[in-house]
């Protein structure tokens, strides 16, 4: 791919990695959960937050697995 149309892409904004954006949508959307309930305690059963709670369990299935990278885990930390 040459540069003249990575910048291309670029410009339109092209997400290169949907599952690292997919990543951050869901960190961004528990922080917004957080500032508005003062908890990071976000159950999948809770019809309103139900792609959320799924994705926190998910965060911590991977952390007991110890399948978190090191990365997310201190962003997940960084917000308690």
């Amino acid at each position: 791919l040459s540069f003249d149309r990575s910048q291309q892409l670029n410009s339109i904004g092209f997400i290169w990695d949907p599952l690292e954006h997919t990543w951050d949508e869901h960190f961004d959307q528990l922080c917004t959960f957080k500032a508005q309930h003062g908890h990071c305690l976000v159950f999948q059963y809770e019809a309103q937050y139900t792609t959320l709670g799924r994705w926190v369990n998910n965060q911590r299935e991977s952390y007991k697995k110890n399948t978190l990278s090191s990365d997310r885990l201190q962003q997940l930390n960084s917000i308690g």
